[in-house]
């Protein structure tokens, strides 16, 4: 059944934008298969939230800007997430153009491929069409869809056998200007015992009508060790739909820290497929609601793999009449046995109206298993405010202090300072 869809892009745009960055038939095959499934999907269902009448489809998805010779000529909210004496192992993308990109030299030596999208299309093409799409179908939903279309950027990052990556690589991805778009594709593969960190921003400079609508596959190998941090800060002015999965191997381990400081509306769904034997998912994700924002983020663990382990913890802090649907499945399929899962989800609420829900949902299909959850949606511990407010701390002081060790321990396990730096300051920012 075909639904509505009214773009503002066609076939046309999409073909000219794809020669110009000369990109293989088959990456513009995928493209244009993403612009006819567009017509054809519905919007993804979301648990307890509605998004047709949020900005989806309503962009310009290719504007460009020039490349700038030196992390100094960035824009300021770009400068605040990286170090700028050393630039290193970096990607700076604002809307549908890579501004800036700096590779060390070592990295090169061990092998190790981090590019631009664009870049690895043209000069690693069969590498990356082994990949692209595998684990993120483009025929999945509406916003699958819009995103094979309108990907404009992104990072490959491949990590050969037995390489150990000493230092992380980085990326900024910065939506700005009116019915702008955002929408890299983020590929990462690491090889058999292999290790790498990966860490990204999202910001967002003046402008309306914004969207960002980003995909992010993960390939572990088997005995290998991924690390993903990702910091979205994006104003009240951008839509924000982020699809992150990976997929885990024999020993394989995967981490996910995620920040969700956006003050916009937001979808987000991450999941890990554990696939092989004692193959393991940690994942732990903050978020803060104000205003009358809307949010839904759910983590998600598929256990396939005997002996696999998986422990997901999701911390929100919610006020205004902002509302937040925090949804943690674990799956463990027929035969993984000796599968272990642990959820948590916890809630605090600063508001009267503001709306938080923690949904933990354990699905199992094999017995020899363990498998937990907890949920918790409260206001703030009043013997805990009297304690502090006893050594002299004023209320507001110790509502925040509280509020800061609540979030902290998923803050100080971000890899990099100064992105951890700047998820500090977002905290600061939303929580007044």
């Amino acid at each position: 059944m075909s639904v509505d869809i009214q773009l503002r892009f066609d076939a046309e745009a999409i073909t000219e934008f794809s020669r110009a960055n000369q990109e293989p038939a088959w990456f513009l095959e995928k493209r244009l298969a993403g612009l006819k499934a567009a017509g054809e999907l519905q919007l993804p269902v979301l648990e307890k939230t509605k998004i047709d009448k949020w900005n989806t489809q309503q962009f310009v998805p290719f504007q460009t800007s020039p490349q700038v010779a030196s992390v100094q000529e960035l824009d300021e909210v770009v400068q605040g997430q990286i170090n700028l004496d050393n630039a290193n192992n970096l990607l700076v993308q604002k809307n549908a153009s890579t501004l800036f990109f700096a590779t060390s030299d070592e990295l090169k030596q061990q092998g190790v491929i981090f590019a631009p999208l664009h870049t690895a299309l043209r000069e690693h093409g069969e590498l990356v069409q082994k990949y692209f799409g595998q684990v993120v179908g483009y025929d999945e939903h509406k916003l699958t869809a819009l995103h094979a279309a309108a990907v404009n950027g992104g990072v490959f990052l491949y990590v050969p056998k037995n390489v150990e990556m000493t230092v992380p690589v980085q990326a900024v991805f910065e939506v700005a200007g009116d019915d702008a778009l955002v929408s890299p594709h983020v590929l990462i593969v690491a090889e058999a015992h292999s290790k790498v960190v990966y860490v990204d921003s999202f910001v967002s400079g003046e402008g309306s009508n914004m969207v960002a609508n980003s995909i992010v596959e993960v390939f572990v190998g088997a005995g290998a060790s991924v690390q993903v941090a990702s910091v979205r800060s994006l104003s009240a002015d951008v839509h924000d739909y982020s699809f992150r999965r990976a997929t885990v191997d024999r020993d394989g381990s995967m981490e996910w820290i995620l920040g969700e400081m956006n003050d916009g509306n937001t979808v987000a769904n991450n999941t890990t497929i554990l696939k092989g034997q004692a193959s393991t998912a940690e994942t732990k994700t903050i978020s803060v609601g104000t205003g009358s924002q809307r949010q839904n983020l759910t983590s998600q663990v598929q256990h396939i793999g005997t002996h696999s382990e998986s422990n997901m913890v999701s911390k929100a802090v919610m006020t205004g009449e902002a509302v937040s649907i925090l949804n943690g499945i674990t799956k463990i399929e027929k035969g993984a046995e000796k599968a272990n899962g642990e959820q948590a989800e916890n809630v605090l609420m600063l508001s009267d109206k503001a709306r938080g829900d923690a949904n933990p949902i354990l699905l199992i299909d094999e017995d020899d298993v363990k498998a937990g959850h907890a949920a918790s949606v409260g206001r703030f511990s009043e013997e805990s405010i009297y304690y502090l407010m006893s050594r002299g701390i004023s209320r507001q002081a110790a509502e925040r202090l509280i509020i800061l060790g609540f979030l902290d321990p998923v803050v100080a396990e971000i890899p990099i300072e100064e992105v951890q730096n700047r998820l500090r300051q977002a905290l600061e920012r939303k929580l007044g």
